[in-house]
């Protein structure tokens, strides 16, 4: 595969220092990606590390996803438990891990079952390390929790996020409508984030007329829509500065194999980000390092530079989430 030479990015004109946090790594990897150009600089917005199957090698993972290029690292809390555990990861990993206090639609039952761990929710996602509240919102395409309960804990996390001033992540399938009708309730939102987005184009522009962001995930790879997520890439409908980037590991393993894909996009992946995701990353089990091969997809969609895309990005989480 003809390889990209990728310059690093560099944002010198931000409204914060987080960027100069932005320089060149030593990489600690073996003889055979030495050869390789150097590295996208990118932050995933959604990584759930949390998760059990990061338990014994946890390190290795995050210097992994250093060494890809990914500067910072969002660690998404799904639940009270989950949101406790990646503030303490937040802890152990300063300036490199943020962690997000959500309440999952899953998991909204959770709350209405047991009213008092609502208050150690409040509590997790007052910390300084805490620089969202959710995931949250509505998911219809399966009932671990019902729709009304749904609703109600969604609504409380809406008035926490603007209590607290910090961005909202919403996590929605097949319930854009009633999202969309909660939200409306509420004035004075903070900034929203459609995170993970897997629906259409349509549905897509509802959410940047109202000035939302995008994050988009590894699922670009299995869209095979002629409406869904590469629509919104390929046409334009989507701009650099309403997009973030995330993996949500160890879900949405990019397939850059799949037989969809097109060839114009397989193409413009570079050697170095393909050795990282098959060397590192499995359906089992993903990781943040696979980052850099989304962000090249995502560039050969939208016919622009790895650059582009990467610096876009992460001038927008790091503005979007005050990361530093």
């Amino acid at each position: 595969m003809e390889q990209q030479k990728q310059n690093e990015v560099v944002v010198a004109a931000t409204p914060t220092t987080a960027l100069g946090a932005l320089g060149e790594e030593q990489l600690d990897i073996d003889d055979s990606m030495k050869h390789c150009f150097e590295n996208l600089i990118v932050i995933d917005v959604g990584a759930n590390l949390t998760n059990k199957k990061y338990s014994r090698d946890l390190d290795s993972v995050v210097q992994r996803a250093r060494d890809a290029g990914v500067q910072k690292l969002m660690v998404h809390g799904t639940s009270v438990k989950s949101s406790k555990e990646a503030l303490r990861l937040s802890r152990i990993y300063p300036d490199i891990i943020y962690s997000t206090a959500g309440i999952h639609p899953h998991d909204s039952k959770s709350i209405v079952e047991e009213p008092s761990t609502w208050f150690d929710f409040e509590h997790i996602a007052q910390a300084p390390e805490c620089v969202a509240v959710g995931p949250c919102g509505l998911d219809y395409q399966r009932d671990f929790s019902e729709p009304d309960v749904q609703k109600q804990i969604f609504a409380k996390q809406l008035q926490l996020a603007i209590r607290l001033n910090k961005p909202l992540l919403i996590h929605e399938r097949a319930a854009q409508h009633d999202v969309l009708e909660i939200l409306d309730k509420f004035e004075n939102l903070p900034p929203v984030i459609i995170r993970g987005f897997m629906g259409t184009a349509e549905e897509a522009l509802k959410y940047l007329d109202r000035r939302f962001y995008i994050s988009l995930t590894g699922y670009l790879c299995k869209d095979k829509s002629d409406t869904g997520v590469r629509r919104l890439l390929d046409n334009g409908t989507l701009p650099l500065d309403r997009l973030l980037v995330e993996t949500d590991a160890p879900f949405m393993y990019p397939n850059t194999r799949a037989s969809k894909l097109p060839q114009h996009v397989k193409s413009g992946i570079t050697e170095r980000s393909l050795l990282y995701l098959h060397r590192y990353c499995t359906f089992q089990r993903n990781e943040p390092c696979s980052l850099p091969a989304i962000v090249e997809m995502i560039a050969a969609f939208m016919k622009k530079t790895p650059d582009e895309v990467a610096l876009a990005t992460a001038f927008n989480a790091l503005k979007l989430f005050g990361l530093s």
